[in-house]
């Protein structure tokens, strides 16, 4: 195939568990953490999957847990309509192409973020953030677990 692996169905393929592992690069002062833990799409009562992570991140060599809860609803055609855990709109998740690029701009801040699927069990983000006080980049593997 190409580059890409395209993805008709995004809740059909991200649905089940995956191992993540993330590197945090602070690109105005050089600092760089990781984290490692899991990543657990399960149904949501009225349809789509609630993504929930959790693991440890290490910043600045202080390791702390780490959890995020996001909830991906079914959108038009086989994407995703990606809400914050109290529904507050995200971004959209298109990965019929096996590539998508998401913008969310939060206050000064803008979050661009590309999503690439590799194959059928290995994924990736990078999410750039730039504003005023930020120069991030992140960076995340996805494989599936077990």
């Amino acid at each position: 195939m190409g580059e890409f692996w395209p993805v008709p169905d995004a809740l059909a393929y991200l649905k089940g568990g995956w191992r993540v592992t993330r590197s945090v690069r602070d690109l105005a002062g050089g600092d760089l953490g990781r984290f490692e833990g899991t990543t657990l799409f399960g149904p949501l009562e009225d349809g789509g999957l609630l993504h929930r992570e959790s693991g440890t991140f290490t910043w600045r060599g202080v390791p702390r847990p780490a959890e995020r809860t996001l909830r991906f609803l079914p959108g038009p055609g086989g994407a995703v309509d990606v809400r914050f855990a109290d529904g507050r709109p995200f971004h959209g998740l298109d990965l019929s192409t096996g590539r998508h690029v998401a913008d969310h701009p939060c206050s000064a801040d803008l979050y661009r973020g590309e999503f690439t699927v590799r194959d059928e069990d290995r994924w990736r983000t990078v999410w750039r953030v730039r504003g005023p006080a930020k120069d991030l980049e992140l960076d995340t593997d996805y494989v599936r677990a077990g």
